[in-house]
Parts: C-alpha cells; sequence; structure tokens
C-alpha cells in the first residue's frame, strides 16, 4: 500500500463533507467520540455507525447500524475497528458508494484496501483526520 501523500490528504479533507463514523462511542473518552466532535466542529457532518448504539441519538445524529443503513449519501467512511473486523466493513463503504476508505491509527487491512482502491475509492490507512487537519493546515469545511 502506497503511503498517503500530504497532498492526497489535503484533497481528501478539502472535498469530503459527510463522513461516516463506524466504531462511534458514546463514551466521550473514547477517541472515536472526541473525533467525531472535532470533526463536527470543523463543519463536516459525522454520521455515527455502531450496531449497539443504532437508533439513539450521538451529538445530534442518529446512529445507525451499518453502513449500508444510513439513508444519506457519504463521502468518506472512518472507521474505528480493530484490523481484522475491516474487511467486511470496507465492502459496504464500497456498496454504499463512499469516496474515501479511510482507517483510524493502527487499523491497516491491505486486502481491504486493495479491494477499495480497485473499486475506484481512496484509501488512507493508520492515520486519523483530527491530526492531520491541524498539521495540513485544512480550512474549515464548507456546507454543499
Amino acid at each position: 500500500m502506497p503511503e498517503s501523500r500530504p497532498d492526497q490528504l489535503r484533497q481528501i479533507l478539502e472535498t469530503v463533507r459527510t463522513i461516516a463514523l463506524v466504531g462511534a462511542s458514546e463514551k466521550p473518552h473514547r477517541d472515536s467520540h472526541s473525533v467525531m466532535a472535532y470533526l463536527q466542529g470543523r463543519g463536516y457532518r459525522v454520521i455515527p455507525v455502531n450496531p449497539r448504539l443504532a437508533g439513539s441519538q450521538l451529538l445530534g445524529e442518529t446512529v445507525y447500524p451499518n453502513l449500508t443503513s444510513i439513508p444519506d449519501a457519504i463521502d468518506m467512511a472512518d472507521l474505528f475497528l480493530a484490523s481484522h473486523r475491516v474487511g467486511p466493513v470496507v465492502d459496504d463503504a464500497i456498496r454504499k458508494g463512499a469516496k474515501v476508505v479511510w482507517m483510524q491509527i493502527g487499523v491497516i487491512d491491505e486486502a481491504a484496501a486493495l479491494r477499495a482502491e480497485e473499486a475506484g475509492r481512496q484509501v488512507v490507512m493508520d492515520r486519523c483526520p483530527k491530526q492531520e487537519i491541524p498539521r495540513l493546515g485544512v480550512p474549515l469545511a464548507r456546507a454543499v
């Protein structure tokens, strides 16, 4: 898997608007919760995905059990999952039409990344948008 280049990361973060955050947590001390809140504060719409919390509200958004149950289009799937659980979720992201599959720090699945790339998706692995946005100087997201 080629290393994500700063210009590629910046382009992704400047063009996506709707992010499905898979593995969202209702617990404020969890990274997925703080990343969701941060991304919302930066102007992105973040849709939480967690089968255990499905139907509840998290940071003002309805939680869905999986990517394919989200009624709206998504630009990016941000995955907070153990690497061994990523494959089927990446396949769902492809089916859902996400343009980007972003795997969080420590989340690596080369085979799933290859499937996503072969399906025309951009893939980022082992990175966090909450760290990349300030590092790259990405401006606030603008509503479409």
